[in-house]
């Protein structure tokens, strides 16, 4: 059905009785011939009226169109079908992507302003702009994404769609399809990398600048990597906000992130961890002198080795290396290594 009908055609059939500067006008502030709106102002200028008499010429061309409605009521109601199999709203660009097939974008818009049958809410704090069939759907909406919101925030971690729906399973709230219709107006809840969906200021879900992605990158990797390895990642993760992002990432400038960053961990040579794994800041040296404070009694070289590579990707000699600095370790006469006390 939506194949079948060309919303462009069905738009010429419209203004076509329009006397010649009204069809402009209608056709200039839609973009139906260029497919850019035009200001009233704009347009005015060019027939040397005021943005007033601009409007009031519009308002008439759409006051003759209305007359003509009628004829095209399959259109209509394929848009309303439309519109209530998501619930009764759809977000309106994904709404005129979904139809329009960039082609009928500016027409299918035209069409939803011109019938009194659908509803425009413009774009506030909460949501993007939307379009719906029932006035009384964006409280409904609020509704639910608050409850889902709430929900979120006790979880603390980005979700699929799947599990965000089996969260509003508690409340028996709606089907699949239309709850991804009412998450999707919504600029509190958002979808991240690999379709999955969080608060909108957490970093998992709408990055900040290059050290958020590094820690989306380690994060889905789950163990230390190199910083080029880090980069490389970056660059194959799919960031909702970047569809097209195409540029590589630098190497130098994911390091220097890297070291600014608390919540990186250096444990190997330029090889980094997230800190919330359990990973210790400082050099292998401080990893030591930790481990033998928090033991309370001398350990010995293996016990000390063991330990300290869960934290350090280092070599075995490089432990030992630094089991030797006298300035802060000494070796009892059973080979036991303790802190030396100033």
């Amino acid at each position: 059905m939506p194949n079948s009908i060309n919303y462009s055609k069905i738009c010429q059939d419209l203004l076509k009785n329009l006397n010649p500067r009204t069809k402009e006008v209608v056709s200039r502030r839609f973009g139906l011939e260029t497919e850019q709106k035009e200001t009233l102002e704009a347009i005015g200028q060019d027939h040397n009226i005021t943005r007033e008499r601009t409007r009031q010429i519009e308002e008439d061309g759409f006051s003759q169109i209305r007359k003509k409605i009628d004829q095209h009521q399959e259109a209509f109601k394929y848009l309303a079908n439309y519109l209530k199999s998501f619930g009764g709203l759809k977000k309106e660009d994904v709404l005129l992507s979904q139809l329009g097939r960039n082609k009928f974008e500016p027409h299918i818009f035209f069409l939803l302003t011109l019938n009194d049958q659908f509803y425009h809410f413009g774009e506030t704090d909460e949501f993007y702009p939307f379009w719906t069939i029932d006035q009384k759907t964006q409280n409904s909406a609020k509704e639910i994404i608050n409850f889902l919101t709430q929900k979120l925030a006790q979880k603390k971690e980005p979700v699929s769609l799947r599990q965000i729906y089996k969260i509003s399973q508690e409340r028996k709230i709606l089907a699949p399809r239309v709850l991804s219709s009412f998450v999707e107006i919504s600029k509190k809840i958002e979808r991240g990398i690999d379709d999955y969906y969080g608060l909108r200021d957490w970093p998992e879900v709408n990055p900040k600048g290059l050290k958020d992605k590094a820690f989306l990158a380690l994060k889905k990797e789950g163990k230390p990597l190199h910083f080029q390895a880090v980069a490389r990642h970056i660059d194959e993760l799919k960031f909702f906000q970047e569809p097209d992002r195409e540029r590589k990432t630098l190497f130098q400038t994911v390091h220097n992130e890297l070291i600014k960053d608390p919540r990186f961990v250096l444990v190997g040579r330029g090889i980094y961890a997230l800190k919330e794994w359990g990973y210790e800041p400082g050099y292998v040296k401080d990893i030591i002198w930790k481990l033998l404070k928090e033991k309370g009694r001398p350990l010995d070289r293996e016990n000390i080795i063991r330990e300290v590579s869960k934290q350090r990707l280092v070599k075995k000699s490089t432990i030992l290396l630094n089991l030797q600095n006298k300035k802060h370790f000494l070796r009892n006469s059973k080979g036991y290594y303790f802190i030396r006390r100033a």
